[in-house]
């Protein structure tokens, strides 16, 4: 019984930590650990042109997820002015914001439009997305601010 007990609590414990970190980062695209867009620099996309993973070495807090960059330099730009560089929606697929929904994003699928960062699913969503840029992007920047804290 009190392993039963001791068990319980602990899944209780638990479930309540997972579910409130999940909370805590709604609003932009982490993952489990709370690091944003799968650890990608987003700064890179607006200065090498590529996605590039960041490093733990180069890490900066900004609307409660950590954001990893490549380089002290990058990192610098992108704590100077997170809007600048941030993705879009939270680096939450552009496409599925559209749609009302929040899915993850493959690094690989992006693009910039007016110097906005946008991060799709993957390359087939993205080639969707493309179909009708401004009508996707209207209709989510329209659904964002009523599911951005689901």
């Amino acid at each position: 019984m009190f392993r039963s007990a001791v068990a319980a609590g602990l899944a209780l414990v638990m479930t309540t930590a997972v579910v409130g970190s999940a909370q805590a980062h709604d609003h932009v695209n982490t993952t489990f650990f709370g690091t944003a867009i799968e650890g990608y620099d987003p700064v890179a996309y607006h200065t090498a042109g590529q996605p590039l993973e960041g490093s733990s070495d180069f890490e900066y807090e900004w609307q409660d997820a950590t954001w990893r960059f490549v380089s002290a330099e990058n990192r610098d730009l992108f704590a100077a002015d997170p809007e600048k560089y941030a993705p879009a929606y939270g680096g939450y697929c552009a496409y599925g914001v559209s749609q009302g929904a929040k899915p993850g994003i493959e690094p690989d699928a992006w693009r910039i439009v007016d110097g906005q960062l946008y991060l799709n699913l993957n390359k087939n969503i993205q080639a969707r997305w493309e179909q009708d840029i401004p009508g996707y992007i209207a209709k989510a920047d329209k659904i964002w601010p009523t599911i951005m804290d689901n």
